[in-house]
């Protein structure tokens, strides 16, 4: 398996929180999901928790894998300040056992597309069917990729955010740029900060694999799962064309005893 190459892009779950404010459209959804299809459940790539902690405060039974500490400990810091309690596991998603089987799991925000290589998927994939239940659902959200944007001119730049600095520096400003191999289906993203007006500035590398609606579609199933539904966008509309997202719902071809 190709290692994992996202450690420097996640150095500071605080810059996270700020990069990330105002996705809160993707909770509803999976907290409707998770009452209809029942808890316990399991995120995969939950980062700081700004999914995992509004499911636990609204009762889920949740548990959280990450690979980073980065990550984790901020998670840690944000549900202790809540009284709220929740499982949180240091563990990579393709090599992970809990001893423990789940009614959900669920893999949000393109998290999934750090793993770039076959052999990452499979060893995931494998992962998550050993940890459902008999009934249980598995569910990737993924972006639906759009040509003009992988295929842009690398020099060009686009805003990405732009919020306060945690450490009072100023204001942080982020410009992507990017670069698609299409031989590999890589893109090779630079996020570029500049924080205090030019007073610091760095670029952090987000190397993302990109996966078509067929070609996701076909891992799942040469994986074991069958798709139950796919959805475009959190609102639960069909897939199309144009969706901005793939969302999909699937289950275990039949389920694994450890």
């Amino acid at each position: 398996m190709e290692p994992l190459d996202f450690q420097e892009t996640y150095w500071d779950g605080r810059h996270y929180d700020l990069e990330g404010k105002g996705h809160a459209s993707d909770i509803p959804f999976y907290l409707h999901h998770i009452e209809i299809y029942g808890d316990p459940a399991l995120e995969l790539g939950c980062g700081t928790g700004r999914i995992t902690i509004p499911l636990a405060e609204a009762g889920i039974d949740i548990t959280g894998i990450d690979v980073l500490d980065t990550m984790l400990s901020d998670a840690r810091k944000k549900a202790e300040s809540k009284g709220i309690k929740i499982q949180w596991v240091k563990a990579d998603c393709r090599n992970f056992y809990l001893n423990r089987k789940f009614n959900y799991i669920f893999f949000p925000f393109n998290s999934i597309l750090h793993l770039h290589d076959l052999e990452s998927y499979e060893a995931c994939f494998s992962c998550v069917k050993k940890h459902l239940t008999p009934d249980g659902k598995f569910v990737i959200e993924v972006f639906n990729p759009r040509l003009d944007v992988l295929t842009r001119d690398s020099s060009e730049r686009v805003s990405i955010a732009e919020y306060p600095d945690p450490d009072g520096k100023g204001t942080v400003v982020i410009t992507e740029s990017n670069h698609y191999d299409k031989a590999i289906q890589i893109n090779y993203i630079k996020w570029h900060y500049d924080i205090g007006n030019g007073a610091e500035k760095f670029v952090r590398d987000i190397n993302l694999r990109i996966l078509f609606p067929k070609e996701l579609d076909t891992l799942l199933h040469y994986n074991g799962f069958v798709i139950e539904k796919k959805y475009g966008d959190f609102d639960e509309s069909d897939f199309n064309p144009a969706s901005p997202r793939q969302i999909v719902i699937c289950r275990c071809e039949k389920s694994i005893v450890v």
